[in-house]
C-alpha cells in the first residue's frame, strides 16, 4: 500500500522571503552529528550582560541553588526590572533548542520585553542538556529550580500568587512538563503556563511532521534528533512518561490556564493543537492561535514581520487577561 504524503502548508510570504538566511544559520534537517558544532558556532547569538540590564532597566544575578537530589546545583538567570512600582510577578523561563544546545540567556529577551510590561522577575534556568544528560535529568533540574524560585518569592520580591512558567520549543514542552509535575506533587501554585510552540510528542508521526520534512526550520529529521537525545531508544516506543513528553500524559486535567501557539506550516502543529483540545475536554482553560504559514521560531528570527509582531501581541494580549482579571 502506497503511503499519500500530504501537500505542504505554503510559508506565509514575507516569512519565505527570510527563509534563505535563516537555513543559512539553522538548516531545516539536524542530524546528531551536527549537535557539537552547533554548539560551538553562532547559531545562537551570546547575550551578554549588558544586554540584559537594557541600560538600566533591569538588574542581573546568577544565583546557584541545589539541583535534584543527588545531581549537581544549577545556575538561576534572576532579571528584576527596575522602574517598576506595583506588585511584582515572576515569569519562571525553560530556554529552547531542542534539549541539546541553549542556555538559560535563550529566548529571555521576550521574557523581559513582558517583564517589564507587566512588572515580573524573570528566573531563566540553566538544566543540563541531552545527550550528555538524558531524561529525566533536565525537567529535574527544571523543577528543582522552580521549587527554589517558588520558596524565595520574599526574597526575589513577588507575589507567589502571581508565579508562570513559560518556554519556546523544547522550553515550551519543558514548561508544560512543570505545570503536570507541580499538579502532581503537590507543588507551587501556578497561575499560567506561556507555551510557546511547545515540542510536546516523542513519536513524531503527526501529519504535519510528515507533510513539512524537510521545510522550514526544526523538521521531523531535527525532531527525532532531540527526542533520540534525550530519550536514547525508548523515544517514540511504548514506555516515555508524561514529564519527558507532555502529549502522552492521560490526564490534563486541573492544570494552570495555558497559552498555546504554533505555526501551520511547522512539525509541531498538530501535537500542539491537539494538546489544547485535550486541555479543553478535561474541563480547563486554553487558548490556542495557529499562525497561518509559520515556520518554527518565526517571530524570534523574523521579528519585523506581520504575522510575528501578531505573534507576540497575542502573547502579550494573554498575560494581561491573566494578570489582570
Amino acid at each position: 500500500m502506497t503511503t499519500v504524503v500530504p501537500s505542504p502548508v505554503p510559508f506565509d510570504p514575507e516569512l519565505a522571503a527570510a527563509l534563505g538566511a535563516v537555513g543559512e544559520q539553522i538548516p531545516p534537517s539536524l542530524t546528531p552529528e551536527m549537535i557539537p558544532p552547533m554548539r560551538q558556532g553562532a547559531v545562537l547569538a551570546p547575550v551578554t550582560d549588558d544586554d540584559l540590564r537594557r541600560e538600566g532597566r533591569f538588574t542581573v544575578e546568577e544565583r546557584t541553588v541545589p539541583g535534584p537530589a543527588g545531581a549537581p546545583d544549577i545556575s538561576l538567570l534572576i532579571l528584576r526590572p527596575t522602574a517598576f512600582t506595583g506588585t511584582l510577578g515572576c515569569v519562571y523561563h525553560t530556554h529552547g533548542g531542542g534539549m541539546i544546545i541553549g542556555d538559560n540567556r535563550t529566548g529571555v529577551g521576550e521574557m523581559q520585553d513582558l517583564a517589564e510590561r507587566f512588572g515580573l522577575v524573570v528566573v531563566s534556568v540553566e538544566y543540563r542538556l541531552a545527550p550528555e544528560t538524558p531524561h529525566p535529568g533536565p525537567v529535574e533540574d527544571c523543577y528543582a529550580g522552580l521549587l527554589w524560585t517558588a520558596g524565595h518569592a520574599a526574597e526575589l520580591g513577588y507575589d507567589p500568587g502571581r508565579l508562570i512558567v513559560a518556554g519556546a520549543s523544547a522550553g515550551g514542552g519543558l514548561a508544560a512538563a512543570l505545570a503536570l509535575m507541580a499538579r502532581d506533587l503537590d507543588g507551587p501554585a501556578l497561575l499560567g503556563q506561556l507555551l510557546i510552540y511547545p515540542m510536546l510528542d516523542d513519536r513524531n508521526e503527526s501529519a504535519s511532521a510528515v507533510q513539512m520534512e524537510g521545510l522550514g526550520v526544526w523538521d521531523r529529521i531535527s525532531n527525532r534528533t532531540g527526542w533520540g537525545a534525550l530519550l536514547g531508544a525508548a523515544a517514540g516506543g511504548p514506555d516515555v512518561p508524561a514529564y519527558a513528553a507532555p502529549a502522552r500524559a492521560a490526564d490534563l486535567s486541573g492544570l494552570p490556564p495555558a497559552f498555546i501557539d504554533v505555526g501551520s506550516a511547522e512539525t509541531f502543529r498538530d501535537e500542539d493543537v491537539a494538546y489544547a483540545s485535550r486541555i479543553w475536554q478535561a474541563g480547563g482553560r486554553a487558548e490556542l492561535h495557529v499562525w497561518p504559514g509559520a515556520f518554527h521560531g518565526f517571530d524570534s528570527m523574523v521579528p519585523s514581520a506581520a504575522l510575528s509582531q501578531d505573534a507576540r501581541q497575542a502573547r502579550i494580549r494573554w498575560m494581561d487577561r491573566l494578570l489582570n482579571s
